[in-house]
């Protein structure tokens, strides 16, 4: 390994952003409307949300063109599998639960020509090669029974 690589990979490893949480994530918090007019970061909702809202869920109505909650609504609770309607209400009101990151999944060097898979959980060397793979290379050449694999494929 050389000191670009470790570089690099600590690089990586340094970039986070918080992002929206998206369907089929789980929730790191609960999350609550109360009812009474609807705002987020930026002031009250605009009137033209409250169709969206509907379908999302929400119990609301406009009141002289304020976008009100009829009822407390529970959006989600910690630890729980976000579904759509979910996730997008979330993004909605501005509530951020997930966390992007890289994570590098191959290392590859022009100078001895290595590549190199790494691990996804850490971005280390798969133990199961021992750290030394070979170029990959596409030389054109099909294996001889690939044919016969197409062949059951196709269900012939």
């Amino acid at each position: 390994m050389c000191a670009d690589y470790l570089e690099v990979l600590q690089t990586l490893g340094e970039v986070e952003h918080d992002d929206f949480a998206r369907a089929g994530s789980k929730a790191v918090q609960d999350f609550k409307l109360s009812a009474g007019p609807l705002s987020n970061y930026a002031g009250p909702l605009p009137h033209t949300m409250e169709p969206q809202l509907r379908k999302y869920g929400l119990p609301t109505k406009l009141n002289k063109g304020v976008v009100e909650l009829l009822a407390d609504h529970m959006v989600c609770r910690e630890g729980q599998v976000l579904d759509p309607n979910q996730a997008a209400l979330l993004r909605v009101f501005s509530i951020k639960m997930a966390t992007f990151h890289l994570v590098p999944l191959a290392w590859w060097s022009n100078e001895g020509e290595e590549f190199e898979v790494l691990n996804e959980d850490d971005g280390e060397p798969d133990e199961g090669d021992g750290g030394n793979n070979e170029m990959l290379q596409d030389d054109g050449d099909e294996p001889e029974d690939a044919g016969e694999d197409a062949a059951e494929i196709n269900g012939q």
